[in-house]
């Protein structure tokens, strides 16, 4: 049984890379230098069954588990952080939190789209002033007979613009009070929901991000995920699953430019011999090995308890914030160990660089990752 599931996750890795190889590799410095969000990509990984790796069959997904969605996500992520982001974000977090939340009619009207990667997904949580402060959003859902009428904003949401729906989470009840929010599944064209601006970013910048504008944005009451005062919890647990995809996200940045140090300290030749023959460039490749080989257990652990239903607010802490720091360790050493050709973009170390920086801050810094993991330990 054991032999028949690692089978299965070399062969979902070898299909991704094979994807990979052909689909994102050649496009990866046009993609970040103009910014542009490859959608038809995305179709074609919708195609692969990566759009819904962990949508059930029954909704038109793959059925897969967490352990075949981080190595999915490990693969893309070698070789463009941007896709690998966009990719996590689309499953962890809008069609994730529509499976786990959605009713049966829900369920079957979106799904499917999603996991087809026909529709693109968005979640929303995240505000210009309440980053963290969630229950203080200024986002605000007031009832209407028969309909919600949301007015406000969200900030750094992937797939802002070209998303074909959004998950959003929208305060109900009085500021910084239990249960004060709500979870609502919005379709693009909605009247009163629009994107609003593109950020121009540091890395990942074939993912896009943009704001959530809502204006007298009237959606039904059918489109509410669960029940009045649930949307704060129902984010904590989807945060719970995003934190391992973005320690898989991690880890394939770590790989990819680790792989790529350790193919360039072979062939560079210094004093004639290569710079691998070097005991300084040997400890680099030593340290960098060892902790993504640590951050990979991490993150396997964590999927293997969400695999079987356990707690897992601890282990995916722990995985998205030992793998994050990782990320961007190793990246910064492949850069040292590529000298001044790693800070030109003829090679591929400086984008590895600025795509880590991201893994420390998205889904919860690694401050608020301590934070988590402190109150686990001391329960």
């Amino acid at each position: 049984m054991v032999a028949d599931a690692l089978e299965n996750l070399e062969l979902i890795a070898q299909s991704t890379r094979d994807f990979a190889q052909k689909h994102i590799r050649p496009h990866v410095r046009e993609w970040d230098e103009t910014q542009a969000f490859p959608a038809e990509t995305f179709h074609r990984l919708g195609e692969l069954g990566l759009m819904g790796v962990l949508v059930p069959e029954l909704y038109g997904g793959a059925g897969l588990n967490y352990a075949a969605y981080v190595t999915a996500i490990v693969e893309l992520s070698k070789v463009d952080g941007a896709v690998g982001l966009s990719m996590a974000a689309h499953n962890s977090l809008c069609t994730n939190h529509i499976l786990q939340f959605a009713n049966e009619e829900q369920k079957h009207e979106y799904l499917p789209k999603l996991a087809s990667g026909a529709w693109i997904g968005a979640w929303g949580l995240t505000e210009p002033n309440t980053g963290l402060d969630a229950g203080n959003m200024r986002t605000v859902a007031v009832p209407d007979g028969d309909h919600w009428v949301l007015n406000g904003s969200k900030n750094f949401i992937t797939h802002g613009k070209s998303g074909h729906v959004a998950v959003v989470i929208a305060r109900t009840g009085p500021p910084n009070t239990r249960d004060n929010a709500t979870a609502f599944v919005i379709e693009r064209g909605t009247p009163g929901f629009s994107a609003g601006k593109k950020e121009d970013k540091l890395g990942m910048r074939a993912s896009e991000t943009t704001e959530l504008i809502f204006q007298d944005c009237r959606v039904h009451k059918s489109q509410m995920l669960g029940k009045v005062g649930e949307g704060f919890k129902q984010a904590l647990t989807i945060l719970d699953g995003g934190r391992i995809s973005i320690a898989a996200l991690s880890l394939g940045i770590a790989q990819g430019a680790y792989e790529a140090a350790l193919q360039y300290a072979k062939e560079r030749q210094q004093f004639g011999r290569p710079i691998a023959d070097f005991q300084a460039i040997q400890f680099k490749l030593a340290d960098m090995a060892t902790e993504i080989e640590v951050a990979r257990l991490l993150t396997y652990h964590a999927a293997d308890l969400k695999d079987r239903k356990l707690p897992v607010s601890k282990a995916s802490a722990m995985a998205k914030y030992y793998a994050s720091e990782v990320s961007v360790k190793v990246a910064n050493e492949a850069v040292q160990i590529f000298g001044g050709y790693g800070y030109t973009k003829d090679f591929p170390v400086e984008k590895y660089y600025r795509d880590a920086k991201l893994c420390t801050i998205g889904e919860g810094t690694s401050e608020i990752q301590k934070i988590v993991i402190g109150r686990e330990i001391l329960r």
